[in-house]
């Protein structure tokens, strides 16, 4: 399994919220905000912070993906 936030990305263009604004509002490093664009795993308490900025449930911000193996 891997995990997508694409819905995250979604949601803050929905909202009209820049990844900028994102996150100097809730203090996220740099590097987490990478992550978050890589589709790599992140803390679940960063995942939890943006979820209250945003008024949603952590399943509008992040699907979990079944990967294939070959």
């Amino acid at each position: 399994m891997k995990i997508s936030y694409k819905k995250l990305w979604i949601l803050l263009i929905e909202k009209e919220i820049s990844p900028a604004n994102l996150r100097k509002d809730l203090n996220i490093a740099t590097g987490t905000m990478t992550k978050l664009r890589k589709n790599e795993e992140v803390a679940l308490s960063v995942l939890l912070r943006i979820c209250e900025y945003l008024d949603c449930n952590i399943g509008d911000i992040c699907d979990a993906i079944k990967v294939d193996r070959e």
